[in-house]
């Protein structure tokens, strides 16, 4: 079966620009033209999209897409192939280790400001209870920051 560009479009996700980018540096190979001359993609231009989406959603650079690409597209080596892939996934195993810590951190940060909003409420809460208003003795809690941010 094949699929116009707008078709592709739709099912692969990428932009018609991208997928004229691809084709330009070799990412996409050997894409059939209709009499018009007008690109038609196969279903398993589509699986090959997938794999690049896959590439790229994970931050590999285009180069490393180019090298995978040209080794695939033309029966490269297997275990060159697998080492590009494994290289990549170490990368993506790093930068989940590195977004893990982040999310912590903003975590430990949410907490933080949690543990100031509930000392403010009891702040307000005592200070309505007890009719006296603003106390001059009362700790200041809002506009401070912790921390470096």
């Amino acid at each position: 079966m094949t699929y116009t560009p707008a078709e592709t479009v739709q099912r692969s996700g990428f932009t018609i620009e991208t997928l004229r980018y691809y084709e330009r540096i070799g990412l996409l190979a050997d894409i059939q033209r209709d009499a018009g001359g007008h690109r038609m993609f196969s279903d398993a231009d589509l699986e090959w999209l997938e794999v690049l989406k896959c590439l790229r959603d994970t931050g590999m650079p285009i180069a490393a897409m180019r090298r995978y690409a040209e080794l695939a597209l033309n029966d490269g080596s297997l275990e060159e192939r697998m080492h590009t892939l494994a290289d990549h996934d170490e990368a993506v195993s790093q930068q989940i280790e590195l977004l893990h810590q982040q999310q912590r951190h903003l975590r430990d940060k949410i907490a933080y400001y949690e543990g100031l909003l509930e000392i403010e409420r009891s702040v307000q809460e005592e200070a309505q209870t007890s009719g006296a208003g603003a106390m001059t003795d009362e700790p200041q809690i809002s506009g401070q920051v912790g921390g470096s941010w």
